[in-house]
């Protein structure tokens, strides 16, 4: 399936800037799944500075404002081909070793809530994928997906308690729990098609598991299912922050307000 994507995220600024960089993973890569037919990524209102590829082989492009400016725009647009794989992802990618990917970090350290998700659920040789889909299920049950409760900085012991949250609280439970089993795993940032819509209010996120003679596997909990060819990669990490479409930094005391224009289709 071909997928046509346009993505603009547009920031506004209450008073000129006087420094601000941005680290934009908005550049999707052909791998087993999917091949970047066409793409690319534009900059309004700021400088492209550098681009290059980090430690788990994201494309990240620097961005900085033009001077004394209040609004920067950044836009990717393409057509991405896109088979259908069951989510399993047999390439490794990176320079990030396999063993980095069992480390927690502060959004998915394992507490009361992860050991109670994972509870009874037993490692089989063979049985692992459908082990870690009896894990997405619960997650699912547990944890509502209702917008407006979390945000970037909610752990996934957090959303556990709230038994709310969307699909970036839903990676990181997955990520907290496997990790907690003794799985590899990483977090997920890209594209996915609607069904019903073509306008999209953000990007999406899932989870992706290491599992022996497989390779990854990608689990999306908010939907219940394995990534197929209604989805697009975009970025991976260790959680939200290392595969963020869109993060950074910024000098002076303006305030910051965003508006995201997102469409994917059939091409």
């Amino acid at each position: 399936m071909r997928l046509k994507i346009t993505h603009e995220t547009r920031y506004k600024y209450s008073e000129p800037v006087k420094y601000l960089l941005q680290q934009v993973r908005l550049t999707p890569k052909t791998d087993q799944n999917q091949t970047v037919a066409d793409w690319e990524v534009t900059v309004e209102g700021g400088v492209r500075e550098v681009e290059f590829s980090d430690q788990f082989n994201n494309h990240v492009i620097l961005c900085s404002i033009d001077p004394h400016s209040s609004e920067i725009a950044i836009t990717s647009r393409g057509e991405i081909d896109v088979e259908d794989k069951s989510g399993i992802i047999r390439e490794r990618g990176g320079y990030a070793p396999l063993w980095l990917f069992r480390r927690p970090t502060s959004l998915t350290k394992p507490g009361k809530g992860i050991r109670q998700l994972t509870k009874g659920l037993e490692i089989v040789a063979g049985e692992e994928v459908k082990l870690l889909h009896e894990l997405s299920a619960r997650i699912h049950e547990q944890v509502q997906y209702e917008a407006g409760h979390t945000s970037a900085v909610t752990t996934a012991e957090e959303a556990i308690s709230l038994e709310k949250g969307v699909c970036q609280d839903h990676a990181h439970i997955f990520l907290a729990s496997v990790r907690h089993m003794g799985f590899p795993a990483r977090y997920v940032s890209g594209y996915l098609m609607m069904n019903d819509r073509v306008e999209q209010d953000a990007s999406h996120a899932w989870a992706e598991a290491h599992v022996p003679g497989l390779g990854w596997v990608g689990f999306d909990v908010s939907n219940g299912i394995s990534p197929d060819d209604r989805y697009v990669r975009l970025a991976t990490g260790l959680d939200y922050r290392n595969a963020a479409p869109v993060s950074g930094m910024r000098i002076g005391a303006s305030t910051e307000s965003m508006d995201v224009s997102l469409q994917v289709q059939q091409q």
